[in-house]
């Protein structure tokens, strides 16, 4: 099932993606539940899917406007090299390298990022994203899985020279539109976590990366039991696991107005957006 959150007609809504429509959740669900992250906190992914027995699309996919899948999340918590280049060893980092990221500095698929004013160093990077949707502490590696809603893609839009500005990477992490989430979740069921998945990214149709989950450090269950020693993991949290090699490119290729990234997994579809110059 990929559960999507959006904008059509004026009005914001949630609900499935069905062939090239959307079934709308929030008529059939509203008032009792108004967002995907209502679903998500109130363990009703099940009452969803039985909801669409039988039932037609809402609206045509061209009518509405993709957000983020999770429009307001408590955390983004993301992973910083987590995937071995060619010829590297496995197994030399003891910790994953992790940071925050705020809900603001990601949009939605065939939204606009923003390259900021303040920097000609915008880049892009392509990631596998979790949505959990069980609360836990201190979850057992072996039961990981159990407090993954689904998955989605994202793009870990990064201002490379903001990074610099201190050892905190922060800054280049965040600015306002310049990363992406999407284009949907694809909820667990349709998604086996044993085999490798294959992540790839294109700038205006070249090929930028291409690696397969094989090649992480820190796989999706460590990330999970790792994160929940120190934090409660929410329904609606995003863990974004990391990219691989080829981001940064080596020389620097940053991106320019009218740029278009597309980032893909099979499995879970493709996010695209276009680059243009903060107004």
């Amino acid at each position: 099932m990929r559960l999507a959150s959006y904008i059509t007609r004026g009005r914001s809504g949630f609900g499935a993606v069905v062939a090239n429509g959307v079934v709308d959740m929030r008529l059939r669900f509203g008032p009792r539940f108004t967002s995907l992250l209502d679903i998500l906190r109130g363990n009703a992914l099940g009452e969803v899917l039985a909801a669409l027995a039988g039932v037609r699309a809402d609206y045509p996919l061209a009518e509405i406007e993709l957000l983020r899948p999770v429009v307001q999340p408590e955390k983004i918590i993301c992973v910083g090299n987590n995937y071995v280049g060619p010829g590297e060893p496995l197994g030399l980092a003891k910790y994953p390298n992790l940071f925050f990221r705020t809900p603001g500095s990601l949009v939605g698929h065939l939204q606009p990022i923003l390259r900021p004013q303040e920097s000609e160093q915008l880049d892009c990077e392509a990631e596998i994203a979790l949505v959990i949707g069980r609360e836990g502490r201190r979850i057992p590696r072996e039961l990981a899985f159990d407090h993954v809603a689904g998955y989605t893609l994202c793009n870990e839009g990064t201002v490379r020279d903001w990074m610099q500005h201190s050892p905190n990477i922060t800054p280049g992490k965040n600015f306002d539109a310049s990363g992406s989430l999407g284009p949907w979740l694809v909820t667990a069921d349709e998604i086996d976590p044993a085999r490798p998945l294959r992540l790839s990214m294109r700038v205006n149709g070249e090929l930028r990366q291409d690696d397969t989950t094989a090649n992480m450090i820190f796989g999706f269950a460590d990330l999970i039991a790792y994160i929940s020693r120190f934090t409660t993991l929410k329904p609606g949290d995003v863990i974004v696991t990391g990219t691989p090699s080829g981001a940064p490119a080596e020389p620097p290729r940053f991106l320019r107005s009218g740029d278009v990234i597309e980032i893909a997994v099979p499995e879970i579809g493709v996010l695209r957006n276009t680059v243009i110059d903060e107004p």
